[in-house]
């Protein structure tokens, strides 16, 4: 099997050459691969609700089931996202300490029956959920953007039974969530959603409260999802030592971190981590988001990003945006990219849906992570899945063919094109 996509052809069948290559051999097994995925949102769900219910059926059969992406690890928030109709929580209501007011009703309109699609095509589905922000009567700015976690006890206890409520609530739903993450981007406060957290923070949420909480609810806590070291300098407590590396100092909250999910900035802690805590498993959270062209240009440059993750020791990538209307526009005005546009009530696949499907298609769960030999192994991503099959990805960001010779079988790699190798 030899497929290959360009910004011109998706998914074709690629050439053969009797001609000899560059050639790259198999070297060392590395990591577990979990899966691929996306992120569902009620923006996404708002999209989809656009189709006919038979088109909304083909595109989710497309992205989910094995003849298409076959995504079998996803992503949801836990209360609004930047991606929600309008911002929410699933407890509004000031001093509600014992969370009896807690309700996932708003889900039930557009989210969860999304999931559900997604669930429901795949049985060995697994998903992980995030806040973007908590009940903003727990922060100390008394809004959804911006702020910090306003950290009494009583307001510490609260959230973690929050979760617990959350975890329950899903679970309750038929939705495979087994992990958590504590915040999402916990590194900056922002227009969205948001809630910052310092590591020392977290540590202590999670070992004393969060964890505990969660004890006997069949879920685990990655640390995350971690959007730094900062890359611009705005703060000088960003670095890897301040979040992941103090988190599993502590020992209490080290006990109950059972991997790691990075995203952005994130990408630059990978190989610390993988240094100080090589049986640690690391997920990457969510692509990078792109501005609403879904070009071809960007779908390269998410290969790019996809091979470092692997590179470093990540287990699975997760895209960003499932669907979108048209104009691609978050609820604060940001324009982003989307696996599938919604546009005058029809489905289009966009370049970044392909590259997924590059992966997702043809890696499978529990495949190994396999580091390339040669002079062209930059480009490359390899994995050898549970059955014996070996599958490579290639890259050729060149103005010229480039051929490849990977156990005595070449392949022609069309200019600026993505490429699958499968060898059973």
């Amino acid at each position: 099997m030899f497929v290959t996509s360009t910004e011109k052809f998706y998914f074709q069948h690629g050439t053969t050459t009797n001609k000899q290559g560059i050639a790259l051999s198999f070297g060392e097994e590395l990591q577990t691969i979990r899966g691929f995925g996306c992120c569902f949102s009620e923006l996404g769900a708002k999209a989809l609700n656009k189709l006919t219910p038979e088109d909304i059926k083909n595109v989710l059969d497309e992205l989910f089931k094995d003849q298409g992406g076959a995504f079998n690890y996803c992503r949801t928030p836990i209360g609004s996202s930047d991606f929600a109709l309008d911002y929410y929580s699933y407890n509004d209501n000031p001093g509600d300490y014992e969370m009896k007011n807690f309700s996932i009703d708003r889900d039930q309109k557009l989210l969860l029956p999304l999931i559900k699609e997604g669930v429901s095509r795949r049985s060995d589905m697994q998903m992980f959920a995030s806040p973007w922000c908590p009940p903003t009567w727990l922060k100390t700015h008394n809004t959804y953007s911006f702020g910090v976690f306003n950290r009494t006890e009583e307001n510490l206890k609260a959230y973690a039974l929050y979760f617990k409520k959350y975890v329950q609530a899903y679970h309750n739903e038929g939705i495979p969530l087994i992990h958590i993450h504590p915040q999402n981007e916990p590194c900056s406060t922002q227009k969205f959603p948001s809630c910052e957290w310092r590591g020392e923070w977290l540590a202590d949420f999670v070992g004393k409260y969060l964890g505990p909480a969660l004890e006997g609810e069949n879920v685990d806590i990655f640390f995350g999802t971690i959007n730094g070291p900062e890359t611009d300098s705005r703060y000088n407590w960003t670095r890897y030592c301040d979040y992941l590396g103090y988190a599993m100092q502590d020992p209490n909250s080290r006990k109950y971190i059972k991997g790691v999910g990075y995203q952005w900035a994130g990408r630059n802690a990978l190989m610390q981590t993988q240094d100080d805590f090589p049986n640690l498993e690391i997920i990457q959270t969510e692509s990078q988001c792109g501005d609403g062209q879904n070009s071809w240009e960007h779908a390269m440059f998410i290969y790019d990003l996809a091979r470092i993750y692997f590179r470093f020791g990540t287990t699975a990538y997760v895209y960003w945006n499932i669907a979108l209307e048209e104009d691609g526009l978050s609820t604060w005005g940001w324009r982003q990219n989307s696996l599938v546009t919604v546009k005058d009530n029809k489905a289009i696949f966009n370049p970044e849906y392909y590259l997924m499907k590059h992966f997702s298609h043809f890696v499978k769960r529990d495949a190994k992570y396999v580091k390339l030999i040669g002079e062209y192994s930059s480009n490359c991503i390899a994995f050898i899945n549970p059955d014996g099959s070996k599958v490579v990805l290639a890259k050729n960001p060149y103005k010229t063919e480039q051929i490849i010779t990977i156990e005595g079988n070449s392949y022609l790699l069309p200019i600026d094109s993505i490429s699958t190798i499968k060898i059973d």
